[in-house]
């Protein structure tokens, strides 16, 4: 590097150094940074602190939540060992269908060089030599002596070819096999992800057969709704005022600006509204929808995770923070596909419907919640009411 580049290059390092704009936007970009790490932190805490506070200290829940996360577990992974096995039996069809190919090029050509045997034993063993007596044209002996010379190195030809098909057919007849092998594993381990999911769900049933017998007493059950949604309300005013650093309430509404545009969670049918009594004083904060087990359930905008976990009440439950303090909540899931601080898009299946939080019927809670107060979530959709299942 010459002096002068040098002296040029030092000069615009100093330039840019000075300027305000730049380190400016590293501070701010250094102090976002730092914020979002504590702010991941902060909620993690808050996860603990809720599972201790709202299932360990309550039998009950303590059991359910168990049994639920093991059915949700077990299915999971019925789930990919039944995905698997699709993929080895598509497999083995594809490699079934190229060995019959190869078989029928290899008896087609195994045709071809018989009907050019016979054609030459007719000729004799002496071909060229009949082709040299029974010409009186050179030059037509020449050409029949070319074609079958043609001839010879077509027969070669399609004896190499029968060679290579046989060769291939017996590398297909070895792949199948080791297909086949595979999908006898994948069987046992589906019969034994079977098995596994009946013994949770017997556990599961267990466990809501005692809290039915604890629901007759409209007092206690009352009482535990009661519980369950201040468990979500302390959840959801801890969160929101960890995420206030760094996504605080819009003054611009800008997330508002997408109501009566959104599409739907999931497919269903509407089971309770917004404001509508649930039980006692206890009223719905968002919509219950039924859906069918293991719908696909689908972010209503972009965002982040900032809780996946097991709640009372709620089940299988994911929050999503879409900024200016807007958060969507989706309850009851079957499973969860994402974990806290994953990043969200727009329409992204998030998770799978169930039943989880004791219902007896698979669905969908969900709301919209500005500054930890719930909002009718109804408006802010296309539709009057979800797409049909």
């Amino acid at each position: 590097m010459s002096p002068f580049t040098r002296i040029v290059l030092l000069g615009s390092l100093l330039a840019l150094a000075a300027m305000p704009g730049v380190t400016a936007q590293q501070d701010r970009r250094a102090r976002t940074e730092a914020d979002l790490q504590a702010v991941n932190a902060r909620i993690e805490q808050i996860r603990q602190q809720v599972q201790r506070d709202a299932v360990e200290k309550d039998r009950l829940n303590r059991d359910l939540r168990a049994a639920e996360q093991s059915v949700s577990g077990a299915r999971a992974a019925l789930a990919k060992v039944q995905q698997d096995r699709a993929e080895r039996v598509a497999d083995l069809a594809r490699l079934a269908k190229e060995k019959t190919q190869r078989e029928s090029e290899r008896a087609k050509t195994q045709a071809d060089l018989a009907a050019q045997v016979r054609a030459a034993y007719f000729m004799g063993r002496h071909e060229p030599l009949k082709l040299l007596l029974n010409q009186r044209n050179p030059a037509e002996f020449g050409r029949n002596l070319a074609y079958y010379g043609y001839f010879g190195r077509q027969r070669a030809d399609q004896i190499a070819k029968i060679n290579e098909n046989i060769a291939q057919i017996d590398d297909l007849t070895l792949k199948i096999g080791e297909e086949e092998k595979l999908l006898a594993e994948l069987e046992g381990q589906r019969e034994a992800g079977l098995a596994k999911l009946d013994a949770a769900r017997k556990q599961r049933g267990q466990v809501l057969a005692t809290l039915e017998r604890d629901s007759r007493n409209r007092t206690a059950s009352l009482k535990r709704l009661q519980d369950q949604q201040g468990q979500l309300e302390k959840l959801l005013g801890e969160l929101n005022r960890a995420l206030s650093r760094v996504s605080p309430v819009d003054p611009n509404d800008a997330f508002a600006k997408l109501r009566g545009t959104l599409a739907w969670p999931v497919s269903g049918a509407l089971a309770a509204r917004f404001g509508e009594v649930r039980a006692g004083t206890v009223r719905w904060n968002g919509l219950l929808i039924t859906a069918e087990r293991g719908s696909p359930v689908k972010a209503i905008h972009a965002g982040r995770v900032v809780y996946a976990d097991w709640l009372p009440g709620m089940g299988l439950l994911m929050i999503v923070d879409h900024g200016g303090g807007y958060l969507s909540l989706y309850g009851h899931n079957e499973t969860l596909f994402l974990q806290t601080g994953a990043a969200v898009e727009t329409g992204d299946t998030i998770a799978a419907a169930g039943d989880s939080g004791g219902r007896s019927e698979s669905g969908l809670y969900f709301e919209i919640r500005r500054g930890g107060k719930p909002v009718d979530p109804a408006p802010w959709f296309r539709g009057r009411t979800p797409p049909a299942r």
